[in-house]
């Protein structure tokens, strides 16, 4: 599904370069729940926001779905990125003023869906996380645990083929963090997404299909 060939990433100051990844290489499987783990800063979330094609790789060539990404083409890849590809964050980034319903929409609002189709994707979804009886409610009203679910739902709503999660449970207590990660496994062996996820937590990662290790910008193998 994804191909990572000699992925190399530079950040350029005045005073100097600083190598954020060196010469990555990875193949993530159709269906693989794959965990990167490793010290901070050490390059995990680099990896991720190229993986999500939200950044730019300084060298290197990146193959999704058999296909070359081109990054100079960018309503095509706000195009992949809106229909394959679902994130999550250790922050919520949910907004207050919306209700949970509406936040969950939001991704469906630059596809041409109607209205009534968008509020049934979004409360079939908030159904599946658990959350259907919240729907109307705020996220201010709601638990970390119950707002990180909102952001999971809201990942998921357009169906995409792959779900990347950055420290998805790092704001959550051993509980709520079980939970959101059973939902993870479910939604990888029920409906075959492939996730990606960079966590601190060992004891995540072993849940996982795959552990990869990153330590100063390198894979360790």
């Amino acid at each position: 599904m994804i191909k990572l060939d000699n992925i190399c990433k530079y950040y350029q100051t005045d005073r100097m370069e600083t190598q954020a990844l060196r010469n990555i290489d990875m193949d993530i499987q159709q269906g693989e729940f794959v965990s990167i783990m490793g010290p901070s800063g050490c390059g995990k979330s680099s990896l991720l926001n190229i993986i999500g094609l939200l950044d730019e790789p300084s060298e290197g060539q990146i193959l999704f779905d058999g296909e070359e990404i081109q990054f100079k083409r960018d309503k095509e890849l706000a195009q992949v990125r809106n229909q394959k590809i679902g994130f999550i964050f250790q922050s919520f980034h949910l907004i207050n003023d919306l209700k949970v319903v509406d936040n969950v929409e939001l991704p469906l609002l630059y596809r041409k869906i109607k209205a009534s189709e968008r509020r049934r994707m979004a409360l079939e979804i908030l159904d599946k996380v658990g959350l259907s009886a919240r729907s109307s409610h705020f996220p201010s009203q709601l638990s970390g645990g119950q707002q990180q679910r909102v952001a999971v739902a809201r990942a998921l709503v357009g169906k995409p083929a792959l779900l990347l999660a950055d420290e998805p449970t790092g704001n959550l207590d051993s509980q709520m963090g079980n939970e959101v990660m059973t939902i993870l496994e479910n939604l990888n062996s029920d409906d075959n997404t492939t996730i990606i996820m960079v966590t601190h937590d060992k004891s995540l990662a072993e849940r996982t299909t795959r552990i990869e290790r990153i330590f100063d910008g390198r894979l360790i193998h």
